[in-house]
């Protein structure tokens, strides 16, 4: 297929360099029901392009199809919605129907919607049962067709519902359900990974929006970061004090049945059922406090240990076991037939079931999961993948009594399926490179994925590198000196530099370390903090946008895939210097350790280090050298405080244009520095 082929959906006026080569590229991959891979930079107009080839695919399809547009950041919802709506203005016809979704919570107009995970999820619940909730009340068809009537991202969607009039009269109605009745009618819905990739999500949404798998279009922003969105989605935590917990909600709903037990013989059942139940938590509890007690004793110095999920597995039928050696004499007679000697994965399935329908009263205030769904969702994660190879569990000596966590090994166990079973996607980002690793990660087959590179359109005299070669982050090397010479290059460089600079680090402990002892003359320091939220970053890019204009500028401080560092858009040359500190390895683990020899086995030798440690690393490089180019005019100077980013290991996991400066000191990397900002200058200040 041709790129022209998608040129009528195009949001731009012209074309830009690469786009119509991702869009041919798009085409090709879709047309046979695959997924397509694109690295494409910054620039290029990607999720124009993407945009562009999925409407004339789905123009194009012998059935309807609807194109879902995942992103892992709220903030990049709006550059579709924006995107879209260039689109309509373009075409100026009919327009593109889009609904634009963030979870449950996040658009709730109830006072509790500041509770998080399944909290917010029974409160939302019991809301709506006792008939409590008034906006979910409230039928708003008028709203509903205003939803589709022209795009509206999130934010505007949940304030309109607020104010929208209905019949003449101002009614407050539900965003979040007036959304879901909409999206099986919008031609685009643009929403998180969740919605797909974890699965009660992806079950409830499809079914609420009358969509099946294979209707879907995918398109994935982002896209590096989904194999660890998609293995932490698989991440579970277990301690006794989760199992108490857990058994004194099952408690509590069990008081309540029993209540009302005597109605008839069916919920009678179900309080035998809710009592077993209870006896299992109490008996589960009892033998993870013997085992935690004995593994604190065994880890010594190392703080983690490598278990089994066979073990907790064991642990389980041991519980089992005991409540049915004693249920003739309590109050599980008539259990005894259907536990005592059922087959083990019959009663697992069951004590899943009954923990994960367990009804709890919570505080409106509250923010806790109730303990009986996250025991619930454990097991889901042990009987999935506990078989095999692909889960590793650890024991870790922290807190109390320590902690069992479940990590997936392998992304593609869920994705993979996932891209077999949709008409086509594209997965894209900046930092996809190479492009046949992801597919390998995410279990995409070599029979139904296509993959392309597209060069940074950007001329490179425009970003150059410069790598300092005194300095690095290598532990063995760490100390006083060397973290003073990198304080050393961070000054030099902001003091030849004419506006803003970031930079990135790999820790929030080597942020504090680092930038304590940092001060220029006239410069303010922005350090970055995990309790910021999306108002502060807000606030941060205005005083970004205000220093130059005040013969000031700011030093910004972040992490590598912290906020700062991606999915921040620094558009209009906010920043004129971007500074990389080290190379983000994962530190040793036994997750690591297991990861490692996971990737080893399933992918071979010689993909193992750069799968599971250096290409990883690099990409968060990459991220962060994007942010301060945005548009063509902009210019900005890049330096790697690391000379590990010239050795072979890590120098082929770049893109093979990108040339490497070097520099041996912080008075070389000052003046590179002062030389480029005199000859380079931005094309808004020529």
């Amino acid at each position: 297929m041709r790129g022209e082929d998608g040129l009528s959906w195009l949001a731009h006026p012209t074309p830009r360099d690469g786009q119509l080569e991702m869009i041919s590229a798009c085409l090709e991959t879709l047309s046979k029901g695959g997924a397509h891979l694109a690295s494409a930079p910054t620039g290029i107009g990607k999720t124009a392009a993407a945009l562009a080839a999925a409407l004339e695919f789905a123009e194009s399809a012998s059935e309807r199809k609807t194109i879902m547009f995942l992103t892992p950041r709220q903030s990049q919802h709006k550059i579709v919605v924006d995107t879209v709506r260039k689109i309509n203005d373009k075409r100026k016809g009919d327009k593109i129907t889009l609904v634009d979704m963030i979870g449950q919570s996040g658009m709730c107009v109830e006072p509790f919607a500041g509770s998080r995970g399944v909290s917010f999820s029974l409160l939302c619940s019991n809301h709506r049962k006792n008939k409590q909730c008034r906006p979910w009340l409230t039928n708003a068809p008028g709203f509903e067709k205003r939803i589709l009537s022209d795009p509206l991202h999130v934010d505007e969607l949940v304030e309109m519902s607020k104010t929208h009039m209905e019949g003449g009269e101002k009614r407050q109605t539900c965003p979040w359900k007036a959304a879901r009745r909409v999206a099986k009618e919008a031609q685009i819905i643009v929403c998180d990974y969740n919605h797909l990739f974890i699965e009660e999500v992806r079950n409830a949404s499809l079914k609420a929006m009358e969509l099946n798998l294979d209707d879907l279009i995918i398109i994935v922003d982002e896209a590096h970061n989904l194999p660890d969105r998609v293995r932490m989605g698989m991440q579970r935590r277990l301690t006794p004090t989760m199992v108490r917990n857990a058994a004194s909600e099952v408690e509590e709903h069990l008081g309540e049945m029993q209540k009302v037990a005597q109605i008839n013989d069916l919920i009678g059942e179900a309080v035998m059922l809710k009592t077993w139940c209870l006896a299992v938590c109490k008996e589960f509890r009892l033998i993870l406090a013997r085992e935690f007690k004995r593994m604190l004793s065994e880890i010594d110095n190392s703080d983690e240990m490598l278990i089994g999920a066979s073990d907790v597995l064991n642990w389980l039928d041991e519980a089992f076991d005991a409540v049915s050696a004693i249920a003739s004499q309590s109050t599980l007679t008539g259990t005894e037939s259907a536990f005592s000697n059922p087959d083990k994965n019959v009663r697992l399935k069951m004590f899943k079931q009954i923990l994960e329908s367990n009804e709890v009263e919570i505080d409106e205030d509250g923010d806790n999961e109730p303990s009986a769904h996250l025991l619930a969702h454990l097991i889901d994660v042990l009987e999935r993948f506990g078989a095999g190879t692909a889960l590793c569990l650890v024991f870790e000596g922290e807190g109390k009594d320590g902690r069992i966590v479940t990590h997936l090994l392998d992304a593609g166990l869920v994705a993979g399926p996932i891209f077999e079973k949709t008409a086509g996607a594209i997965l894209m980002s900046g930092t996809l490179d190479p492009p046949n690793m992801f597919a390998d990660l995410l279990g995409i087959g070599n029979d139904i994925r296509g993959e392309s590179i597209h060069p940074s359109p950007f001329a490179k005299e425009r970003r150059p590198i410069v790598v300092a070669t005194d300095v690095t982050t290598l532990y063995r090397e760490r100390g006083p000196q060397n973290t003073e010479k990198i304080r050393q290059h961070i000054r030099s460089i902001v003091q030849n530099t004419p506006g803003n600079v970031a930079v990135f680090v790999p820790s929030y402990r080597f942020l504090e370390d680092t930038f304590d002892d940092i001060y220029v003359p006239g410069v303010k320091k922005e350090i970055e903090s995990k309790a910021w939220t999306k108002k502060d970053i807000d606030a941060l890019l205005i005083n970004l946008k205000e220093a130059p204009k005040m013969g000031k500028k700011i030093l910004l401080a972040g992490v590598f895939n912290g906020r700062l560092s991606e999915g921040v858009d620094y558009a209009g040359g906010l920043l004129d210097t971007v500074i990389c500190v080290g190379i983000q390895n994962a530190p040793p683990s036994v997750f690591q350790k297991s990861y490692g020899n996971y990737i080893k086995d399933k992918f071979g030798q010689n993909n193992h280090w750069r799968y599971a440690n250096s290409q990883p690393a690099i990409n968060t490089i990459l991220q962060a050298m994007g942010r301060p180019i945005r548009a063509m005019g902009d210019r900005a100077l890049i330096v790697l405080l690391d000379r590990r980013n010239i050795d072979r290991t890590y120098s082929i996991c770049y893109p093979p244009d990108i040339k490497m400066n070097q520099v041996s000191s912080y008075e070389g990397s000052g003046r590179f520095a002062k030389r480029f900002f005199t000859k380079v200058k931005r094309e808004a200040d020529i």
